[in-house]
C-alpha cells in the first residue's frame, strides 16, 4: 500500500480547500463590512458612497463564488451565505429608500434563502428611515414605507418551507413583525400629533381674525 501517495493526494486536496476557505472567508468578511457601511451611508443621504460600497461588496461576493464553487463543502459552510444575506439587505435597503424596484436574487447573484432573509433585514432598516422621516415631518412618505414593510412581511410569511430550506426565515419574519408593529405605533402617534397641531394652528388663526 502506497501510503505516501495517499498522503500526498489528500494533503493536496485539503491544502486547496484550506486556501479557498481562508481567502473566501476574508472576502466574505470584507463584503459584510462594505454592506454595513453602505447602509450607514444611505441613511446619511450619501447615495454615491452607498452605491460605491455596495458595488465593492458585490465584487467580493462574485470573487468568492468563483473561488469556492470548486469546493462545495466550503461553499456551503455558511460564511458566504451570511455575506450574501448582508449584500441583499444593503441592496434592498437602498432600493426601498430611493423608491426603486427591489432587485431580484438573480440580479444580485445570490441564492434565494439569503436573499429573503436579507429582504427581511432591510424591512427592519426601514424603521430607522421612518423615524428619520417623522423628524422631517414627511408623514406621507412614512406611510408609503410602512406599506412596503407590510408587503415584505406578508411576502415572507407566505414562504412556508422548512427552516433548513429557508435559512431560518421564520425567525427573521418574526423580527419584521415586531419592528412593523412598533413602527406603525410610532407613525400613528406622529400622525395624530400632526393633526392636533394643525387644528390648533387653524384655531389660533381664527382667533387672530
Amino acid at each position: 500500500m502506497d501510503m505516501k501517495h495517499l498522503y500526498e493526494t489528500v494533503k493536496g486536496v485539503l491544502e486547496s480547500e484550506n486556501h479557498a476557505r481562508e481567502e473566501g472567508l476574508s472576502l466574505s468578511r470584507d463584503a459584510i463590512q462594505f454592506c454595513a457601511n453602505s447602509i450607514r451611508a444611505v441613511h446619511r443621504g450619501d447615495r454615491e458612497e452607498a452605491s460605491r460600497l455596495l458595488k465593492s461588496a458585490g465584487d467580493n461576493i462574485e470573487r468568492a463564488h468563483s473561488l469556492l464553487e470548486p469546493c462545495p463543502r466550503i461553499y456551503y459552510a455558511g460564511f458566504l451565505q451570511d455575506a450574501e444575506k448582508e449584500y441583499a439587505e444593503a441592496a434592498c435597503t437602498i432600493a426601498l429608500i430611493d423608491g426603486d424596484p427591489l432587485p431580484m436574487p438573480e440580479d444580485l447573484g445570490v441564492d434565494v434563502a439569503p436573499f429573503l432573509n436579507g429582504l427581511g433585514e432591510a424591512a427592519g432598516e426601514m424603521r430607522r428611515h421612518v423615524l428619520d422621516l417623522i423628524r422631517d415631518d414627511d408623514l406621507d412618505r412614512c406611510e408609503e414605507i410602512l406599506g412596503m414593510m407590510d408587503d415584505i412581511y406578508y411576502l415572507l410569511a407566505s414562504v412556508d418551507y422548512p427552516s433548513a430550506i429557508t435559512g431560518g426565515l421564520k425567525r427573521t419574519n418574526d423580527m419584521v413583525r415586531g419592528v412593523l408593529e412598533r413602527t406603525r405605533g410610532d407613525l400613528t402617534t406622529a400622525i395624530r400629533r400632526h393633526s392636533l397641531e394643525t387644528r390648533l394652528k387653524e384655531l389660533e388663526d381664527k382667533l387672530k381674525d
